[in-house]
């Protein structure tokens, strides 16, 4: 992509999404790094989760959002989402060659480096852990590694439906934790962008973890790199309004907005992808 010397184009805004609530975490990452640059996130809640997807579902569903995410002129677009970026992230940057994808992945590479008891736990989604891009990353960075692996099922649907300090919760995290702890685990990868809501009580639960890593705020740093790059980044001193959309049920959204920024004056706005929502 050739870069953009003129103002209104470094002042276009971001596209963020995920299947639902978890990429806000991604987004206040960038809050944080890039106060100046607006951000238009938006949430499938009408067809979350995307874990248990097909691949080429979970692609078409990238796929219009995406399109949808252009129309609002993005000038990037962060794929908030480990199962989307397992999925989609290169037929996405195959599609649209012109656009700065960012995508996700599950940290394998730090865990690797950092765990000291050779064992990590991988807390990710069925998706990532079925995808090629998963495969890779063991393949190449996990080999002296044993990576104890665990897809959460139902962890995303508690978190959506705000029971992150509700007993449930805890209690499946140390459904999932407590055997990897015993297998000697010292390294914890949250694999999926929902995750860092409950990392406290991951924190809690495994108190004697060496690490416990959230992949957030590496892609809000990747994100500047590449706006930097490509000379995007938003000049501008001005607080930007960001734009939050819900394909669904948007109630979730609201109180994440709040839960994370502190804001409550948030309005969630409904997108129209192409299809019926749920």
């Amino acid at each position: 992509m050739q870069s953009n010397h003129s103002v209104p184009g470094k002042e276009r805004a971001i596209g963020v999404f995920d299947s639902g609530i978890g990429g806000l975490t991604v987004a206040n990452a960038v809050f944080d790094l890039l106060p100046a640059e607006k951000i238009i996130y938006l949430g499938d809640t009408a067809n979350i989760p995307y874990g248990n997807k097909t691949a080429d579902q979970v692609r078409d569903l990238s796929f219009r959002i995406i399109e949808f995410l252009l129309q609002k002129g993005c000038k990037a677009i962060v794929v908030a989402c480990n199962t989307a970026s397992a999925a989609a992230l290169d037929a996405m940057r195959s599609k649209w060659p012109e656009v700065p994808f960012i995508g996700m992945e599950p940290a394998v590479k730090p865990a690797a480096k950092l765990t000291k008891t050779g064992k990590v736990g991988v807390l990710a989604t069925a998706g990532t852990f079925k995808s090629q891009r998963y495969a890779k990353l063991m393949h190449a960075y996990a080999k002296d590694v044993t990576m104890i692996e665990n897809p959460c099922v139902g962890l995303v649907k508690l978190i959506e439906q705000h029971k992150i300090e509700h007993p449930e919760t805890r209690e499946l995290l140390e459904s999932i934790l407590r055997p990897m702890e015993a297998e000697g685990a010292d390294t914890f990868v949250l694999g999926c962008t929902h995750y860092p809501f409950v990392e406290h009580i991951i924190r809690d639960i495994i108190d004697e973890a060496e690490h416990i890593i959230n992949p957030a705020p590496a892609v809000a740093r990747q994100l500047k790199r590449r706006l930097e790059s490509l000379d995007l980044l938003n000049p501008s001193t001005e607080i930007p309004q960001h734009e939050f959309y819900a394909s669904g049920e948007k109630e979730a959204m609201k109180w994440a907005v709040e839960y994370l920024t502190g804001r409550e004056d948030v309005e969630i706005l409904t997108p129209y992808l192409g299809y019926p929502s749920n």
